[in-house]
C-alpha cells in the first residue's frame, strides 16, 4: 500500500528542486538526450487531465527546460482516445506524448507506443504500471470538498454523502461514465463502502456533470455546497481563495495513476523523453505534489499534499484485472441507480 511506503521529507524535496547539473543529467537524461532535446526545440502533448492543471506542470517544466516548448492539446478520455486513433489510423498521429486517466483504454492503444522508460523507473511501483512503455507520470487522488460559506455542519467521511441532509440537489458529483477517475471512484465506493452505497449516495438526488472542471466551479459559485472532487482541481481553487475547505475521508482516498507514454511516430522523440523524463523524475513528482495536490506511483514518497495524513488515510488503488472487466456492467448498474441517461 502506499501508506507502508517510506517518506524523504522536505529536504530530499528541496535537494531535488535545487539539483545541480551533474544531477540533472543522471535525473533527466544523458547529455545527448537533453542536447538532442533542445535541438528539437518543441513538443505535442496530448492530456485528459485539467488544462489548468497541465499548465502548470508546463510552466515548471520550462523553468528547467525553456529551450522546449510545449504545445497542449486537451480533451475529455473519451474524446482524446477517439482523436488519437482516428490520426493513428490515418497516419496523421500528431502527438509526442499521450497522458490518459483510462488505464484500460491506453492498454488496447499499447502498441501505438514505442520503447520508453525514464532514468528512475526502477523507483516506481510495478501496480501502477500496465505497460513497460506506459508510465504513471500522474498519480491523482479523490477528496470532498466543500463551500465554506453555504456548509455549517460538514461532512466528515464518505458515508456522511448518503445523509438526507446534504440532499435536494446540494451535492454535486461526476457521472461514472465520464472517464478512468471517475471510474476508480465508484469501484472504491461499491468496493470499499458496500454494494448498496450508490443507493443510499442517489437518493440525495445529486446534481450530476461531465467532469470535474464544471463541478468544482459549480462549487465555488454555490450553485452546489458539496462535491467528491479530484485533489488537483480543487486545490488550485483553494490557493487561488475560493471559499473551499478541502478533506480527504478516513475510510480511503481512492487514486487513479496515469498512463503516458511516446507513440512510434512522435516527430519530437528526444523532447518528449526529456519531458517525461522530467516529470517521472523526483523534481517533477514533488512539484506536483506539492503544488497541485497530486500523490505518486514512487516507491518512496518524497512528501504528500496539504492535508494529507497517511497514518490517518489508507490510500485504495483498484486492481487492474477489477478496473477492466467490471467496468461495463457496473457502469450501467450506475447509471440506472442515479437515473442518469447519455
Amino acid at each position: 500500500m502506499f501508506t507502508k511506503l517510506a517518506v524523504i521529507g522536505g529536504l530530499a524535496a528541496l535537494v531535488a528542486v535545487g539539483a545541480s547539473p551533474a544531477f540533472a543529467q543522471k535525473e533527466f537524461g544523458s547529455p545527448e538526450l537533453i542536447a538532442a532535446a533542445k535541438k528539437e526545440g518543441k513538443l505535442v502533448y496530448y492530456t485528459a487531465n485539467f488544462a489548468e492543471v497541465e499548465q502548470e506542470v508546463i510552466k515548471a517544466f520550462n523553468k528547467r527546460f525553456p529551450e522546449v516548448k510545449v504545445e497542449m492539446v486537451r480533451a475529455p478520455g473519451g474524446q482524446l482516445i477517439t482523436r488519437v486513433k482516428t490520426e493513428a489510423a490515418a497516419g496523421k498521429l500528431s502527438a509526442d506524448v499521450i497522458d490518459h486517466s483510462d488505464r484500460a483504454l491506453m492498454i488496447g492503444l499499447v502498441d501505438l507506443f514505442q520503447d520508453y522508460a525514464p532514468p528512475n523507473g526502477a523507483d516506481y511501483r510495478p501496480d501502477a504500471l500496465i505497460s513497460p512503455k506506459l508510465w504513471p507520470r500522474a498519480t491523482i487522488v479523490w477528496s470532498i470538498a466543500y463551500n465554506t460559506e453555504l456548509v455549517k455542519n460538514p461532512p466528515r467521511s464518505w458515508m456522511d454523502l448518503t445523509k438526507p441532509e446534504y440532499g435536494n440537489k446540494q451535492i454535486g458529483q461526476v457521472f461514472a461514465a465520464s472517464g478512468g477517475t471517475t471510474w476508480t471512484r465508484i469501484m472504491f465506493e461499491r468496493q470499499v463502502l458496500g454494494e448498496d452505497y450508490w443507493k443510499k449516495q442517489a437518493a440525495t438526488n445529486p446534481v450530476l456533470y461531465p467532469s470535474g472542471a464544471p463541478t468544482s466551479d459549480s462549487l465555488v459559485r454555490g450553485e452546489i455546497s458539496i462535491a467528491p472532487l479530484l485533489y488537483n482541481i480543487v486545490y488550485t481553487k483553494k490557493k487561488a481563495g475560493a471559499p473551499i475547505q478541502i478533506f480527504f475521508p478516513p475510510e480511503g482516498a481512492p487514486v487513479n495513476p496515469y498512463a503516458s507514454g511516446i507513440p512510434k511516430t512522435a516527430t519530437h522523440p528526444n523532447a518528449a523523453k526529456l519531458f517525461l523524463n522530467w516529470n517521472l523524475s523526483v523534481e517533477g513528482q514533488t512539484f506536483m505534489i506539492k503544488e497541485l495536490g497530486n500523490l505518486t506511483s514512487l516507491k518512496t514518497v518524497p512528501v504528500y499534499p496539504e492535508g494529507f495524513d497517511p497514518k490517518v488515510v489508507k490510500v485504495w488503488l483498484p486492481k487492474f484485472e477489477d478496473y477492466v472487466k467490471l467496468h461495463s456492467a457496473w457502469v450501467e448498474e450506475w447509471n440506472k441507480t442515479y437515473n442518469y441517461r447519455q
